[in-house]
């Protein structure tokens, strides 16, 4: 069952501050049903890493339990490649091979994990006293381009529950949010495409919840109005907090609570605090040296977030105090109904103060901190997810 213990770093942060309500946060985080929306997996995951046991990475077995992490969003990501049928063969691959490892995880490991469909499920899986395991898709580049190639009701049995339009680079559905910087040059739709047009309502009648994380602006305002149910930026943060590209303005978070859906507020540190001028300039020389992403082998990967992080190391790193600076923004704008939480884990998120998921306590202390009352952090710790979800479900029983 979810465990009740206070960590120090809580301790010392509820004890930064003199007015701090005298809340047993430990008591509280442990009644609270915790959802994170974005935990990133390896492809070796499940084949050459066993996250039942002590990993390097940010989520484990071992993490989960000690922060009291319930449940989450196990992502298949894909980055954007070519939009060609060899492009999109090469994504599906890559995406079935991390379905597949999501499969094998709730299958393999019945004692601790199990897969949830349905936002029931969650609260079922974690009352047993085990993780729930949802599913989202980020980049829906490999479903192909278009109805006939998208298999949609196949990843809906799989256990997707939501599916990211777009990711770094235009693609077949839509415009992102970051154009790529030699395939793109400006919008190539101005919004969604005819495709994505249509991918919205397959997503809908599959009951799937429709991710605008990464997509451009128009895209997110477009799939807004199109889709018949609310929703969802899966791991996005607050423009007018930190200003990146990826970032939502409060014209966008206030669509998002119009149409009744959520921003999940993410904690990646380049998109929770900005670099400084000298940062920036080391990180653009670096991205040129190391030129495309997705060409890169684990080993050219390893290097440039090894260089990568003596850049971070140049200034103070983001931390949970400027994470729920996000929080704050995003509830001002678009309400306590429709914020919730997202660490982007393994996929280049994490702050002082939430590291990895043994942490996430930390989260809820700083909740506390700001004034939050219990229901309030329920409901940006996943209630507010899990009432999308039923919505989305409820238009595909029609």
């Amino acid at each position: 069952m979810k465990t009740l213990t206070l960590s120090l770093t809580a301790a010392l942060l509820l004890s930064a501050c003199a007015t701090v309500p005298s809340t047993d946060v430990g008591a509280l985080h442990g009644r609270t049903l915790t959802l994170d929306t974005h935990i990133d997996i390896p492809l070796t995951y499940m084949t050459e890493i066993d996250p039942t046991g002590e990993t390097e990475l940010q989520v484990d077995l071992p993490k989960l339990m000690a922060g009291d992490l319930d449940s989450g969003f196990w992502i298949v990501y894909t980055p954007q490649g070519e939009l060609t049928a060899e492009g999109y063969a090469a994504a599906y691959d890559i995406a079935k091979t991390r379905m597949d490892a999501i499969t094998a995880l709730v299958t393999t490991h019945t004692d601790n994990f199990e897969l949830a469909k349905t936002a029931e499920d969650v609260e079922r899986i974690v009352a047993a006293g085990k993780h729930a395991v949802l599913v989202g898709m980020e980049n829906a580049f490999p479903l192909g381009h278009s109805a006939a190639t998208n298999n949609i009701d196949w990843w809906a049995e799989q256990g997707v529950r939501y599916v990211g339009l777009t990711h770094f680079g235009h693609n077949q559905f839509g415009d992102s949010s970051n154009p790529h910087p030699e395939r793109d040059s400006g919008p190539k739709w101005n919004g969604l495409s005819p495709a994505g047009r249509d991918l919205v309502d397959q997503l809908n009648r599959a009951g799937i919840m429709v991710d605008v994380s990464h997509t451009g602006k128009e895209t997110m305002m477009q799939a807004a109005d199109l889709s018949r149910t609310p929703i969802i930026a899966s791991h996005s943060g607050a423009k007018a907090v930190a200003d990146s590209a990826r970032n939502l303005d409060d014209q966008q978070l206030e669509k998002i609570a119009e149409v009744g859906g959520v921003a999940q507020m993410v904690a990646l540190g380049a998109y929770v605090k900005l670099p400084t001028a000298e940062q920036q300039a080391a990180r653009d020389a670096l991205d040129a040296e190391f030129g495309d992403r997705n060409t890169w082998s684990q080993a050219t990967r390893d290097a440039y977030m090894e260089r990568r992080a003596l850049i971070t190391a140049m200034a103070p790193e983001a931390t949970v105090m400027d994470f729920v600076d996000h929080i704050d923004h995003a509830v001002a704008v678009a309400g306590i109904d429709s914020v919730g939480i997202a660490s982007d884990f393994d996929g280049g998120g994490g702050i002082v103060g939430w590291q990895d998921a043994s942490e996430t306590e930390n989260v809820t202390a700083e909740l506390v901190r700001r004034g939050y009352s219990e229901s309030e952090i329920a409901k940006i710790w996943g209630g507010n997810l899990l009432r999308v979800m039923e919505a989305v479900e409820a238009e595909a029983a029609r």
